[in-house]
């Protein structure tokens, strides 16, 4: 087989080989890489490709092999580096004093509420009952439920901003 005949057998199918190459490396560079590598061997084995039924699919799982090998060896080799880059994932101490003060607040609003708010915020969201639930407890309907969480919520919402914006009041 010579250089033409090869190109003209390899060329309905290289961009899908580079397609494959770029889903399976991300890189486009490591995936042009990729199929210049797999194209190379085909060139090699050129005498024998009559041999095999679809050189397309003998490509495609070249290509898919040569991909897998490249990322285990990358992996391999980072090992080291996701190792030192590693961060924890635990909240910083200022992180979780801002947290801890942010919560006093939103509890001091809570204790501020009327009553039935009150009740309310700490059935749905602290206590997570359905809203059919509370309806039952509470021996209300549920819409006004909605209707004083609403409230309750954006009276929290608006007293938190205006402390964490303007100070403390």
């Amino acid at each position: 087989m010579n250089q033409n005949e090869f190109i003209l057998l390899i060329n309905p199918f290289k961009d899908k080989l580079f397609r494959l190459a770029k889903r399976l490396l991300v890189s486009t560079e490591e995936a042009q890489d990729a199929t210049q590598e797999v194209l190379v061997k085909l060139w090699t084995k050129n005498e024998g490709l009559d041999e095999y039924k679809s050189v397309e699919a003998l490509a495609m799982t070249m290509t898919k092999n040569y991909c897998l090998d490249q990322l285990k060896s990358k992996r391999a080799s980072n090992m080291t580096i996701v190792h030192t880059n590693y961060t924890d994932r635990e909240a910083s101490l200022q992180q979780k004093l801002e947290d801890k003060d942010s919560l006093n607040w939103v509890e001091k609003v809570i204790n501020e509420l009327p009553e039935q708010q009150k009740l309310i915020i700490q059935m749905r969201d602290i206590e997570q009952y359905e809203f059919e639930e509370i309806a039952k407890i509470l021996d209300m309907n549920e819409t006004a439920i909605r209707v004083a969480l609403s409230r309750a919520r954006k009276t929290i919402r608006e007293y938190l901003t205006k402390t964490h914006n303007y100070g403390i009041r």
